[in-house]
């Protein structure tokens, strides 16, 4: 969802971070970090873990960033590090799993609303709680491009281009995603 100005200052920005200008790349980096931290957080949800995500994306990116095509959209660059750094937190889980027995500790710090009473917040918190968990029950394909689709805004085409799969496989996975969560939620 970025424009032809978008593309031009992150062009410009990257190649000012790369002569060394780091104000440059902070610019970047306020650019683009919520949608980092907002793909990190709905795909391992929890918003440490994410803020943890998004800062090692964009170590990553800054170590990588003369491999950065500039003709290309930044953020789309900068989300496919953050969804490789994403599938990596995720296998290191796994194993963390596995060797320790261990099962994580949920997080329940849901903070209410003050414009709704105790009851109504504690079932909204709840509601939002159980779909955050029903989209991370869905398998990585498809939640995947429901995340970066429905969420992160993106065009299927963007998303296609982001997981190197064709925009009908995006589709099909969108339809396929929406009818699983659906059935999650309705269970």
């Amino acid at each position: 969802m970025s424009g032809p100005d978008d593309l031009a200052a992150d062009a410009g920005l990257s190649r000012a971070a790369l002569g060394g200008d780091q104000l440059a790349f902070a610019a970047l980096m306020r650019r683009h970090r919520e949608a980092v931290f907002r793909l990190a957080r709905h795909h391992v949800g929890e918003e440490c873990e994410a803020l943890d995500i998004t800062q090692e994306a964009f170590i990553a990116a800054f170590a990588a960033l003369r491999r950065f095509d500039d003709e290309r959209p930044f953020r789309a660059w900068i989300l496919r590090i953050a969804l490789n750094k994403c599938r990596d937190w995720s296998r290191r889980r796994k194993v963390h799993r596995l060797l320790t027995f261990a099962r994580p500790i949920d997080e329940a710090a849901a903070i209410a609303d003050p414009g709704l009473d105790p009851e109504a917040a504690l079932r909204s918190a709840r509601a939002v709680e159980h779909i955050r968990r029903e989209v991370q029950a869905l398998p990585a394909r498809l939640r995947e491009p429901l995340i970066l689709c429905a969420i992160e805004g993106m065009s299927q085409d963007e998303a296609a281009e982001l997981l190197g799969v064709s925009r009908k496989t995006i589709e099909t996975r969108i339809y396929r995603g929406r009818q699983k969560l659906s059935a999650l939620l309705e269970g």
